[in-house]
């Protein structure tokens, strides 16, 4: 009897040093990864920005003219953004274009796609075009209906950064816009992928000396490292987290249009993204987080109060007007 109860306490406090170790493993895990997430420079040397935008104009600020034209950027330049952010397709005679829409059929009226047109075939941008992010908005455009060719922009604007979307999986084009940044000496003033994984890691392959932006699929990695402690002990390859607010999707689609579930599922998503604890790790690690695209003063001040680096938006003049006022400048 005795040997019984003694094996019996001999097992007892074996069953309480196992939970005590783990808990003091799990403890140590939680209190070293909370140190890390504060102070990532423990572990991981800080990115050199070379250059750091608040300010950025979606498709060259698609609400004051044009999309994706001369006309667009060179507004957005003179107005200084600080990042033209456009988009890239090949033509048939492999000329790597600015154009959102693989179909050109939304912007220039002509049921046909890019690829299948010459460069000296591609029709105008009509002359009123619906704003994508802003609710009933049309932008009606000058003169400048051209699509333009990606080298206009690179010799037209040599010093103002670009942030190019890859639109379709292509090896070529892929292969054409690192030449144009190669000659133009633009891989400092670059960043380039797409929400597709894939091209991404075909753009880092073909030339990793130009940034490269986290895929969807690598965001939901990022928020799974994130939100189980492990972020601040794995080494991130991408520079540039361009993320959307979720909760601008009530106000593209209104309230009224959307059932239970989707304003369930869109208030849930919002929580998990826009999490300032997540954008300062990020940005003490040297990655920029941008936030697409906010066209109204409270999603601005909302993104800036939760530290993003910077915003993106269709209407360029509105941002501008909107920082001046707060006192929110590009970092030194």
């Amino acid at each position: 009897m005795l040997t019984l109860n003694t094996t019996i306490l001999r097992n007892k406090q074996t069953e309480m040093s196992v939970a005590v170790y783990i808990l003091s493993t799990v403890t140590g895990y939680m209190l070293t990864s909370a140190l890390l997430l504060k102070c990532p420079g423990l572990l991981h040397r800080r990115r050199k920005e070379t250059f750091i935008s608040r300010h950025i104009s979606h498709r060259g600020g698609a609400g004051e003219n044009l999309e994706n034209t001369m006309a667009a950027f060179k507004h957005a330049v003179d107005l200084g953004t600080d990042m033209l952010e456009l988009d890239c397709h090949l033509t048939k005679d492999e000329q790597v274009v600015v154009s959102h829409d693989a179909n050109l059929e939304r912007c220039t009226g002509t049921d046909t796609r890019v690829s299948e047109l010459a460069y000296s075939e591609l029709p105008s941008y009509l002359c009123k075009l619906g704003v994508t992010f802003q609710r009933e908005c049309f932008c009606e455009g000058g003169e400048d209906t051209r699509i333009p060719l990606l080298r206009e922009v690179f010799e037209a604007f040599p010093y103002t950064p670009v942030n190019i979307d890859i639109k379709v999986n292509n090896d070529t084009l892929i292969k054409k816009v690192s030449e144009l940044v190669v000659k133009y000496d633009r891989e400092h003033l670059t960043v380039w992928g797409n929400s597709n994984n894939q091209i991404v890691k075909k753009c880092y392959k073909e030339n990793p000396s130009i940034p490269v932006l986290f895929s969807l699929p690598r965001v939901l990695q990022l928020l799974g490292l994130f939100y189980t402690g492990l972020l601040p002990f794995v080494p991130l390859k991408e520079q540039f987290l361009e993320i959307p607010m979720p909760s601008i999707i009530s106000k593209l689609r209104g309230p009224n249009r959307l059932n239970r579930r989707q304003r369930l599922l869109i208030w849930l998503a919002d929580i998990l993204l826009m999490r300032k604890s997540l954008f300062k790790h990020l940005t003490d690690r040297g990655i920029q987080v941008y936030i697409w695209v906010l066209n109204d003063e409270e999603d601005f001040q909302r993104a800036f109060d939760l530290g993003a680096t910077g915003v993106m938006t269709d209407f360029p003049t509105r941002l501008k007007d909107f920082m001046d006022r707060n006192g929110i400048s590009k970092p030194q």
